[in-house]
Parts: structure tokens; C-alpha cells; sequence
């Protein structure tokens, strides 16, 4: 009868509406002190009516207290010898009692009490070496975890998901570490006491395992284990499948930045992971090594230093060399120096660096950024040595015609450079300022706070040209009331950019949206005599543009 009241109620809901509200206490008394065929179905039965009407609940929650009593009874005297299981008293219907009572004590005080010291029993009387004790337990553990439970009760539940991790069934295992990582949010200190076991199942043979104790390790990271959950993950990372290799980075990039005890820890970590698997991190890894690289000044030297030993060792990992190129142009004075406080030095000669970068771009395993990572660090390395320019304006003249154009435009520009305006090449090779992630002009264009200073325009020699400077300018709001409307506008003062032979050019900016920028060029001769064949070429850096274009009004005088 209970089966098929169970089938009539999947086939049609309002049926059984009538019998649900029709069941008296009589009734589920029988139920309950019926057969163990009979029980089971009650409860399967009493399951699907609360999951598929909520409406339900508050009937059926007056029945936890029996429910509890029958749980007692099986794990304490054993309900019939001839269900059992490997020393289980009747797991199935333990089970499905659990399961039943982890959905009437969901969200109510009264019903998670009731049941409270029930979950305890059954956490510490059943045994764990059997497969049916096993289920029991992880049961019992779902049940403590999903209703408003104990914190030693909880504590309990997440030792028994520790000892589970010993299991040599690597089901159970996984099944641990699946349901370890979803409390350990909320458990955090709890499942640190198996940070140990967790760490050790990243050399289990199984892969889905690895996966699932990979994930749970990066989560148990904290300020205060990264040292040693760092060198295990690390470890990890030389030894784990290309195919979880992407992950292991991120999560030790990510872990890295967030809890690092010191920036030269933070750059030594990054770099052994590029030096493990340079191939296999996301694009934006190399920026923001660069950035850390930028902002630890003090240690540019040992930066440096180690990154030209990993050049020179390995150019297969694409990420590390370009890293290293850039170095290697910014502070390729401190590498020749010879001289490091934090790490040995290297004693390098200028034809050995400029040796390691042409290597660099003769080679085929150099993609083309990383080309042009080696070129602009030659170039740069221009300025910084004094015996082999002759060397580096041949290398730089060669790929003048190179078949990648991105390169053979930057070589024509570094050309250009020590031809044409071989006077600007120190300013324009100098070292890059320090970009601070929290300033206006790297969070894309959003206000940091704070003013910007004007950058007076340079004051030039005779007969020399100048190169327009980006203004940064005072941001400041204004109020325009026409039409009832307030609109945000953005002006910067003229700024003067050019002035000779009596031509002078001054750029004004003007921004009454946030898409909207209006740049107006005003050009004035103030000779004695007309100006023919007058051009403007204007250049902007490769960025996205935004949605609506830039418009540059020109006016002449």
C-alpha cells in the first residue's frame, strides 16, 4: 500500500494532498512500530511528501521524537539480526531515518535539539571499516552539517570526515574532500587540525582525488601555514598532471598575493612557479609581475640577478623570459654592476647579456611577444651600457625588415630613434616610473581620491624638439544647470606641447561624460610670414577604445 500510495503521489500530488492532511498519530504509530518493510517505506514515503511540499513539515515534525527512538534502537540493541549488514543494524533504513530527519530539523531550534544527542550517539557507536558503517556515518555527518547542530557536535562530524580520508577507498576519500570543501568556510579551524592528510592525498594516484585534495589545500591556506602549505604546493606543482598544472599556478598566484610575509618571498614564489610551469599560467601573470618587480625597489638587484641565471639556464618557458627581458633592459646597469648584498652576483660582461638576448630572438621557441620583449630590452640596454652600441643598432637594423610586423615596426621606431632623434633616446629609454594598482591611472580612468599635481610642460633649448607629455591634471567637478540637468565635467588647463621658430601647439582637454572626451589642438604662428604644408600626426597608445570615439577639434591662428 505504501508503495503505491509513493507512486501515486510522483504521478499526481493533489491525490495524495487529501491523504496527507488525513493521517492521524494512530496511523504513523503503526508505521512505526511495524515491520522493518513496512518502516522503510513510512519513512520513504514521509521523505518524498516534505521535499515536494514543504507545507508538510510542520505536520511531520512531531514524529522526530519517534524517529529518534527507532535510530536509538538500531544502534544500540540491533533491530533484526536478519537485516543485517557487516555488523550494521539495518543501514538502509538507518539511512533513510537520517535523511528524513536532516530534512524536518533544516531551519527549526526545536527539531535540531530533539535529534542532537542522537548524532552524537551514532557518530561515536558506528564503525568506520565497513563500507555500511561508512555510509552511515556520512550520513550522520550531511545530517549534523545541514541543521542548526552543536559546535562540538559539528567538530565531531568533521573529525569523522578526517578519518575518512584514511580510508583506502579512494571513493571515500573523495567524498570527504568533497564535503570537507563545502564547510570549510564555515569551519575553518576545524578542518585545519587534517590540513596534514589532506596535503598528504595530493600524492594519490587517482586524479580526481588530486583535483579534489588541490582545491581543498588552497583553502586551508592562511597567513599563518603559507610558508609550509607554499612549499608543499610547490612541490606539488613539479610533480602534478599538465592538466591540473593551470590550476596549482593560479591558486599559488593567487594565495601568493593575498597572504605573502614579504616581497622578496612573493617574487621568489612567482618566479619558481614560471620556472615549473611557465607555460601553463594565465596571460596576466607577467603584468603583474612586473608590477611587483617595479614596486620593491630594494630589490631590483637581486631581481635581476636571478632572473639572468634563469635565462640562461631555460628559454622554453615563455612567461619567465619575457619577465626576464624586461629586467634585463630596466636594471641591466645593476646586473653589469656586479655587485648584490641579497644574492651572489653573476659576473657578466655586456657581450654575455646581449649574447642571452639575441639567443632569445633567434630562437623558435620564442613567440613573437616575447621578440618583442628581447628587442625593446636591447634597445633599452642602449643607454645603460657604453662600449657595445655599434652592436645593439645592428641587432635593432636587422629587424628592420622582419616578417612580423609588430616587430618590424618597433624596430623601425628603434631606428628612428638612433638616427633621427638620437638627442631624445636617454629620456625616452629611461627606466618606467613605479604603477601603483591603487592609483587613478591604473584602476581605468576611476577616481583614486586624491588630486593629481599638473606636470609643467618642458623647457626646451634651442633648436630642439619635444614630444607631448599625457597631462595629468587636477580632477575636479562642475556643475551645469541648463535645462535642469547636472552633468559631471572634467577640463584640464592648455597645456603647451610645442613652441619653435615661432609655432607653438597647446592641447586642452574637456570631458562632459564618461565616454565623451573632446581634446582640442589650437596651432599658432606668430612669424612674420605665412607657413605652408603644415602637417599633424597624431599618435595614441594600443588600447580599447571606448565606446564613443575621442574627437580633436584643430584651430588655427
Amino acid at each position: 500500500s505504501l508503495q503505491l500510495l509513493h507512486q501515486e503521489e510522483g504521478q499526481d500530488g493533489h491525490n495524495c494532498l487529501v491523504f496527507r492532511f488525513s493521517l492521524s498519530d494512530s496511523m504513523l504509530r503503526f508505521w512505526f512500530h511495524s515491520i522493518s518493510g513496512v518502516l522503510h517505506g513510512a519513512v520513504v514515503l514521509i521523505t518524498e511528501l516534505c521535499e515536494r511540499n514543504p507545507e508538510t513539515l510542520e505536520q511531520f515534525r512531531k514524529t522526530v521524537p519517534d524517529l529518534v527512538q527507532i535510530m536509538k534502537g538500531l544502534v544500540t540493541t540491533g533491530y533484526s539480526p536478519e537485516h543485517n549488514v557487516a555488523g550494521i543494524s539495518d543501514p538502509f533504513l538507518q539511512v533513510r531515518i537520517l535523511r528524513l530527519l536532516r530534512i524536518l530539523g533544516r531551519n527549526n531550534d526545536a527539531a535540531s535539539d530533539a535529534m542532537n544527542d542522537l548524532l552524537a550517539q551514532v557518530a561515536t557507536n558506528t564503525d568506520s571499516s565497513k563500507t555500511a558503517g561508512s555510509a552511515v556515518l556520512y550520513e550522520t555527518v550531511l545530517t549534523v552539517m545541514d541543521i542548526k547542530s552543536e559546535s562540538g557536535l559539528r567538530v565531531l562530524a568533521v573529525n569523522i570526515l578526517g578519518r575518512f580520508l584514511l580510508n583506502n577507498d579512494r571513493n571515500i576519500r573523495y567524498i570527504s574532500m568533497t564535503s570537507l570543501q563545502k564547510i570549510v568556510v564555515t569551519d575553518h579551524n576545524a578542518v585545519q587540525r587534517h590540513r596534514g592528510t589532506i596535503v598528504d592525498c595530493l600524492k594519490d594516484p587517482d586524479a580526481s582525488v588530486k583535483r579534489r585534495a588541490l582545491e581543498l589545500s588552497l583553502a586551508l591556506v592562511s597567513a599563518v601555514n603559507i610558508r609550509s602549505m607554499m612549499k608543499e604546493l610547490l612541490l606539488f606543482l613539479s610533480s602534478c598532471p599538465p592538466e591540473l598544472k593551470a590550476q596549482a599556478a593560479c591558486g599559488i598566484f593567487n594565495a601568493a598575493e593575498r597572504y605573502a610575509p614579504s616581497q622578496r618571498w612573493h617574487i621568489d614564489t612567482i618566479l619558481h612557479v614560471l620556472t615549473t610551469a611557465g607555460g601553463d599560467v594565465r596571460d596576466e601573470t607577467v603584468p603583474n609581475l612586473i608590477q611587483l618587480i617595479t614596486t620593491a625597489s630594494d630589490l631590483h638587484c637581486y631581481t635581476v640577478h636571478k632572473l639572468y641565471r634563469a635565462l640562461i639556464t631555460d628559454i622554453s618557458q615563455q612567461s619567465l623570459v619575457q619577465v626576464a627581458c624586461w629586467c634585463i633592459g630596466e636594471y641591466g646597469d645593476l646586473l653589469l654592476r656586479g655587485e648584490c648584498d641579497e644574492i651572489e652576483p653573476v659576473q657578466v660582461s655586456e657581450d654575455d647579456v646581449l649574447d642571452a638576448l639575441e639567443t632569445v630572438l633567434q630562437s623558435h621557441m620564442s613567440s613573437p611577444a616575447t621578440r618583442g620583449f628581447a628587442l625593446t630590452a636591447t634597445m633599452k640596454l642602449s643607454t645603460r651600457i657604453t662600449d657595445n652600441v655599434d652592436r645593439i643598432r645592428s641587432i635593432v637594423s636587422i629587424y628592420g625588415s622582419c616578417i612580423d610586423v609588430e616587430l618590424q615596426q618597433r624596430a623601425v621606431e628603434y631606428n628612428a630613434l638612433f638616427k633621427k632623434y638620437d638627442h631624445m633616446r636617454a629620456a625616452v629609454l629611461e627606466r618606467m616610473p613605479v604603477i601603483d594598482k591603487s592609483s587613478p591611472d591604473h584602476s581605468n580612468g576611476e577616481s583614486g581620491g586624491g588630486a593629481l599635481k599638473e606636470v609643467e610642460p618642458p623647457k626646451l633649448k634651442q633648436g630642439e624638439a619635444v614630444t607631448a607629455q599625457e597631462p595629468a591634471n587636477q580632477v575636479h567637478d562642475g556643475d551645469n544647470s541648463q535645462d535642469g540637468h547636472n552633468t559631471l565635467m572634467y577640463s584640464s588647463p592648455t597645456l603647451t606641447v610645442y613652441e619653435k621658430n615661432g609655432v607653438t601647439l597647446k592641447l586642452h582637454c574637456h570631458k562632459q561624460s564618461e565616454t565623451g572626451l573632446t581634446v582640442t589642438l589650437t596651432a599658432s604662428n606668430s612669424s612674420d610670414w605665412d607657413m605652408s604644408s603644415f602637417t599633424l600626426q597624431a599618435a595614441v597608445p594600443k588600447v580599447r577604445l571606448p565606446p564613443n570615439p575621442v574627437y580633436m577639434l584643430i584651430s588655427h591662428k
